[in-house]
């Protein structure tokens, strides 16, 4: 045991563990299955969009679907092949829900992408290795499938102090985590050497529970031989006890710090993550591999050859089914997760996502029938989480959605126990997880309603906008145009004495030219006048005539 000091947390459960069923095989890869069914979006956050289209020609690894926005992750070929369709397909989903989906036929060849390789220099840069992770397409391997890069991004802006790494896989029959540390401790050290390149941080505590001998034995050999400092680094052993694998529960453990309702853990100094994430960020880094695939247990009762898989993403579950060997019961019950937080499928046709880490396969003969409540409380004495339970389901099965928001619906993390020791057998999580999901389609709902106002109330604030504008445009022509009309009236009156003064002047000048013409020379005595006389008197007075039209014709 690790001198590490532990912590309790309230309720929790000693459950059967069922890990020897799937260890007694050593981790196995999956055969490529005949058709894959790849999810466009298999994140948290923003939908993805396709790159690619039908008919195209794809490799292992190549980009296939991304989203701009910053919470998301996109997705890449698990196999080189042929797109043959893109289309709706059943998914992983209580009702039974489809979505996007690639139909991929692969070759057979396993032909890989080009990707980019990174200096040592560059693998120590934290903004490069941001860029990697998201590129990759990493999202949180222990159920949350949150985008790894959005997380860390988010971190980055508190101060955090603590690195925890989850690799208690208390759930019972998941064993995925368990074979990982096994058999790639390594892998898993080094990617946690990324994360604290990333987020420098004092402390380093790595959460095993004490039923996994053999990867608390591996981690720490490979702790030994890595570069990442053993002085800040504890593995550290705890004990079996569910959900101890649960981010509030596992922080209450190693540090007896509490995250409160509607606190992150960022918020105290803590960041959390999963030994799965780490190994598929050592992987991103050093070998430049995108997250094309995951390890999956299939176990269970109904199966004949349990056992861990390396499996494509995208690959059908019945294919699974046939490499463990194929049921063993009559009327198989299908769940993705464990018997506590797994998922009931209507299908086995159901593709396997990132968040894919177990399929359960149990006999439907022996589940139970439920029953009305009898109001034992037993819910609210194993709930880790400290909420009542049983109120929570009398309002969410009465569809009273903003009463469960006052008994704290969303700080429920879905971890079983009040459904596994429910005497009348009630689907109690199933419950919940109705209910917040009309919550968050409300929200939803709401959010567009409000953003559709939003766009409404621009628009026409816009167009009142250029209305405005519009007008005072014309007003400022219709001034100007008044002043300029003002203007030409003022000039206009100016000039008027000027001129009436100039036409003054010409009238005088042609009175004095009329006068001229009409001027005669004559003797004042004409009477004792000689006909000589007379002669030169009327060609005196020609040539003034003649003088007097040509100075008329040159004015």
């Amino acid at each position: 045991m690790s001198e590490h000091k532990l912590f309790h947390f309230h309720g929790g459960m000693h459950l059967d563990d069922h890990k020897k069923e799937s260890m007694h095989l050593p981790l196995q890869e999956c055969t490529l299955a005949d058709e894959l069914v790849l999810r466009l979006s298999q994140h948290i956050g923003e939908p993805n969009r396709a790159v690619v289209k039908t008919g195209d020609h794809i490799k292992k690894g190549q980009l296939l679907a991304i989203s701009k926005a910053e919470v998301s992750a996109p997705v890449h070929a698990p196999t080189s092949g042929i797109i043959k369709a893109i289309e709706q397909r059943p998914i992983a989903h209580a009702s039974g829900q489809t979505a996007e989906c690639f139909i991929i036929q692969p070759d057979g060849k396993d032909d890989v992408f080009d990707q980019n390789n990174f200096s040592d220099e560059q693998k120590q840069d934290k903004t490069t290795l941001l860029d990697i992770i998201r590129q990759a397409g990493i999202v949180g391997l222990g159920g949350a499938v949150f985008p790894t890069a959005a997380k860390l991004t988010k971190a980055g802006q508190f101060d955090i102090h603590t690195l925890i790494i989850n690799g208690a896989e208390c759930e019972p029959y998941i064993t995925c985590d368990d074979i990982l540390m096994q058999q790639h401790a390594d892998r898993v050290i080094k990617g946690i050497f990324y994360l604290n390149a990333i987020l420098q941080v004092n402390k380093i505590l790595i959460g095993i529970e004490d039923n996994k001998g053999q990867s608390i034995k591996a981690m720490k050999l490979a702790l030994e031989k890595s570069e990442l400092n053993s002085k800040i680094t504890h593995i550290v052993t705890i004990p079996t006890l569910y959900p101890s694998g649960g981010e509030k529960q596992l922080i209450k453990i190693l540090t007896g710090h509490e995250v409160h309702s509607k606190q992150l853990s960022f918020e105290i100094g803590i960041f959390c993550q999963n030994v799965g994430t780490c190994a598929a960020i050592a992987q991103a880094v050093d070998e430049q591999q995108p997250l094309t695939s995951r390890i999956v247990t299939v176990t269970g009762p109904g199966v004949k050859n349990p056992g861990n898989w390396v499996t494509p993403l995208g690959t059908p579950i019945s294919h699974l089914i046939e490499q463990a060997g194929g049921y063993v019961v009559e009327q198989p019950r299908l769940i993705m997760g464990g018997p506590m937080m797994g998922l009931r499928l209507n299908s086995s046709e159901v593709p396997v996502v990132k968040a894919c880490n177990t399929i359960l396969v149990k006999d439907e003969k022996q589940e139970h029938q439920p029953q009305e409540c009898i109001r034992c409380g037993r819910c609210t004495e194993v709930c880790p989480a400290q909420l009542l339970p049983q109120q929570l389901y009398w309002y969410s099965r009465s569809k009273q959605f903003d009463t469960t928001e006052k008994y704290h619906l969303f700080d429920c993390i879905e971890c079983g126990c009040c459904s596994a020791v429910c005497p009348s057998h009630l689907p109690l999580v199933q419950f919940y997880r109705y209910a917040k999901s009309e919550v968050w389609d409300q929200r939803n709902r709401a959010y567009k309603s409000d953003k559709s106002r939003q766009r409404f109330d621009f628009r026409e604030a816009r167009l009142l906008r250029i209305k405005q504008q519009d007008e005072e445009k014309r007003r400022l022509k219709r001034e100007a145009l008044a002043k300029k009309k003002a203007a030409e009236s003022k000039e206009n009156a100016d000039s008027a004495p000027k001129a009436q003064s100039v036409d003054a002047v010409q009238a005088a000048l042609e009175r004095v030219k009329a006068r001229k013409r009409a001027q005669v020379v004559a003797p004042k005595n004409t009477d004792n006048l000689t006909e000589a006389q007379q002669k030169q008197i009327d060609e005196a007075n020609q040539r003034r005539q003649t003088m007097n039209n040509g100075s008329d014709k040159t004015s």
